[in-house]
């Protein structure tokens, strides 16, 4: 499978062995997360560390534990003497694969890897003890929720599991836990969430089993192209056991292009062989089983169709490496939600709000959006090269309006005009001057402007003059506008299809802000 540049530096034959790496020179490029995981992986095995970052105050952290600092131009562009010296660069996920440093590196015939690879190619190496089982869980929505319920079934089995990857927790700090004395239990299973960006770097992977759960069009901005996309995505299918999410038409096509020695699949309907599905309200295995049952799906925590059919794609994964019909159960049964996935904030006014900042996509959002009959939807921010063009025709009917907001808020309402013509939408923005302005960009099928109550602090248009961060001053003018279109039984649904970066530091923070412009809301008077 083409990888770009990735998969061609990767297996440079010029790659260095792990008992090569006491003083090998190695260049970590970007300060994140990632990158001062990576640090400290490499330190630990006595190389000579540089991290490179556009950012000097992001080299802080690195530069304490020991590595050198390499502060790169805003563009992360090298000079041409950047590199002399070195004998490996391993990237963050974030970097392109055209980044200029990234190119030079390539170029010069160094061997790239990125942090992924690198803790793939540490773990089989046996360094840090026998190689861990890896279950890969990759899609474009529902990531983060099947990596804990396979977590929390893992844990439920008895085993010592981290969830680690994307989700939060970098894969090299969890192989170096119980590594040496004072750091825990040794994690001998990982549920690994992992990105499009982190599989275009780990061309080495070959996980015990790994699941694509359904594939839309995102992060096209990066990638350039679907087919650069799903060509990531399919990295997880290079293993013992390959999953595939067969209710999406997507993920259901690429059977033929698993990799996996063994391919099956999960549905909400009844399964055929190979396959894990419902009859008659119960989780039938027929891929591992002989027509087990595991347990009543309305068990399942989350509930709903995207919460049961991340169950199935979790249960499938820990079928794959034995675990019992019991443990599933047990363990998604008592699995938690986490934050921003579709959680009822509040009612206000017999209006329910619901925070799914986590809907980064218009997939996602479709799922969220579809799950209430009348909505009204809050939207916006950076599409990241994704359209909403099909989006809109399939949720029209349950919505009741919508407030836009983010850098790519005219392009959702325009759409929803084109789309939905019946549906009022509201603009929300901030001024250069930081003055927050709510107008009214299409009527649909309102035949007046909005209502002239304002929220404490704002002038007679709507204006709201912040009082500290616009972001949070425009959410809170948001909020106050879809309370205005929505009705008692009406659901406020923050779905933004979009990423949060433009004008939040992460979607966490979108929906904390979301939840405290509900709460600003329930201490207004009668009506809003």
């Amino acid at each position: 499978m083409g990888c770009g540049i990735g998969g061609t530096v990767s297996t440079n034959p010029a790659s260095p062995t792990f008992d090569q790496f006491a003083n090998l020179s190695v260049l970590v490029a970007g300060a994140g997360v990632s990158g001062i995981a990576t640090v400290r992986a490499l330190l630990s095995l006595g190389a000579d560390v540089t991290i490179a970052d556009s950012r000097e105050k992001a080299l802080e952290p690195a530069v304490e534990l020991g590595a050198r600092g390499l502060l790169l131009d805003p563009d992360n562009s090298p000079t041409s003497e950047t590199l002399d010296g070195y004998q490996l660069v391993v990237t963050s996920p974030g970097w392109k694969p055209d980044s200029p440093l990234l190119v030079l590196a390539h170029e010069r015939g160094l061997p790239v890897w990125g942090d992924v690879d690198f803790a793939w190619r540490l773990d089989q190496s046996g360094i840090l003890g026998p190689p861990r089982t890896w279950l890969a869980i990759t899609g474009t929505n529902g990531k983060t929720t099947t990596t804990t319920m396979l977590h929390s079934v893992l844990r439920a089995a008895g085993l010592s599991s981290a969830a680690c990857g994307n989700i939060g927790l970098p894969i090299l700090d969890a192989l170096f836990t119980g590594a040496s004395e004072g750091s825990g239990a040794r994690v001998d299973v990982l549920a690994v969430e992992l990105s499009s960006f982190q599989l275009h770097w780990a061309p080495s992977l070959r996980p015990e089993a790994g699941v694509i759960l359904n594939i839309a069009e995102d992060h096209l901005d990066w990638h350039g192209s679907m087919q650069a996309y799903v060509d990531a995505k399919l990295q997880v299918l290079t293993g013992k056991v390959g999953v595939l999410g067969l209710d999406d038409p997507v993920a259901a096509s690429l059977v033929s292009r698993s990799q996996a020695e063994r391919t099956v699949g999960f549905r909400l309907d009844s399964p055929a062989e190979n396959e894990i599905g419902i009859v008659d309200g119960t989780v039938i295995d027929r891929a591992f089983g002989d027509a087990d049952g595991i347990m009543p799906a309305a068990d399942i925590q989350p509930n709903g169709r995207p919460g049961v059919l991340d169950g199935l794609a979790a249960a499938a994964l820990a079928r794959a490496i034995g675990v019992s019909a019991d443990a599933i159960a047990e363990g998604l049964r008592t699995h938690e939600t986490g934050p921003h996935r579709n959680a009822f904030v509040a009612e206000v006014r017999g209006v329910r709000y619901v925070d799914d900042s986590k809907a980064t996509n218009p997939h996602a959002a479709h799922a969220s959006l579809t799950t209430y009959p009348r909505v009204v939807w809050v939207a916006g921010g950076q599409l990241k090269g994704a359209s909403v063009e099909e989006l809109v025709p399939a949720v029209r009917e349950q919505l009741v309006g919508a407030v836009v907001i983010g850098v790519d808020r005219r392009q959702i309402g325009d759409t929803i005009a084109r789309h939905a013509p019946d549906v009022p939408v509201v603009e929300v923005i901030a001024g250069d001057d930081g003055t927050v302005t709510a107008t009214l960009i299409h009527n649909g099928r309102r035949n007046s402007a909005l209502p002239a109550h304002v929220p404490p602090g704002a002038d007679s248009t709507g204006g709201h003059t912040p009082g500290g961060n616009s972001a949070d001053d425009v959410m809170r003018l948001a909020v106050y506008s879809a309370a205005q279109l929505a009705e008692p039984g009406d659901t406020v649904v923050l779905a933004p299809s979009a990423a949060s970066l433009d004008m939040f530091r992460d979607y966490g923070h979108r929906g904390r802000s979301f939840a405290s412009a509900v709460s600003a809301l329930a201490q207004l008077g009668a009506h809003p």
